[in-house]
């Protein structure tokens, strides 16, 4: 079986243009409403336009300014001797299969409060790595301290991915389908965490 690779680099890229394209074009539309209210002699108007266009040209700056911690390569590298994350100017870790007690996949739905919200719906995605031997896995893995969580797992957050599931799934089938504990849904969240 070959490798599956999951660019999440690029996935964060295109979210990051598209977010950052449309505050920036809300933000300048908000500016140039704000001088036009000035120039008519609403001040209450041109405050609230200024303050609204500063905000989403705030964001579109921020965008620009983190642009190269965005768009570095970040892959998520399933294959044959185990998982691997890819992040050349990041923190990379690789960790064989046999390392491994569990593998499996957690996630969190967005709570739908109008029906409108179910087209939107986040998903939010993880991976959990759990060890065989969590004492000696620590030891070894270091480099992974920033995933470990207090009960022993080691988590991978995917961010709002629904569709990685399937693929992620399928990659842990094909190479360690002894390991694989399925999907686990930890409920609904609310706001944009």
């Amino acid at each position: 079986m070959t490798p599956v690779v999951i660019d999440i680099g690029r996935r964060d890229v295109r979210r990051v243009l598209i977010g950052g394209a449309v505050a920036g074009v809300l933000g300048v539309a908000a500016l140039v409403g704000a001088v036009t209210a000035y120039a008519d002699g609403e001040g209450v108007g041109g405050t609230i336009g200024l303050v609204i266009g500063l905000a989403f040209t705030g964001i579109t700056l921020g965008a620009i300014v983190n642009w190269k911690k965005i768009s570095r390569p970040r892959k998520l590298v399933l294959e044959a001797p185990g998982v691997r994350w890819d992040d050349p100017a990041g923190a990379p870790w690789a960790v064989t299969w046999p390392e491994l007690g569990a593998v499996r996949i957690s996630r969190t739905r967005e709570r739908v409060f109008h029906p409108a919200d179910a087209a939107v719906r986040k998903t939010m995605v993880r991976l959990d790595l759990l060890p065989a031997d969590p004492p000696a896995f620590r030891a070894r893995h270091v480099d992974m301290a920033h995933l470990a969580r207090q009960d022993g797992v080691y988590r991978l957050p995917l961010g709002d991915a629904a569709g990685l599931v399937r693929v992620i799934e399928g990659a842990v089938l094909g190479f360690a389908p002894h390991l694989y504990r399925g999907v686990q849904d930890e409920g609904f969240t609310v706001g944009l965490s």
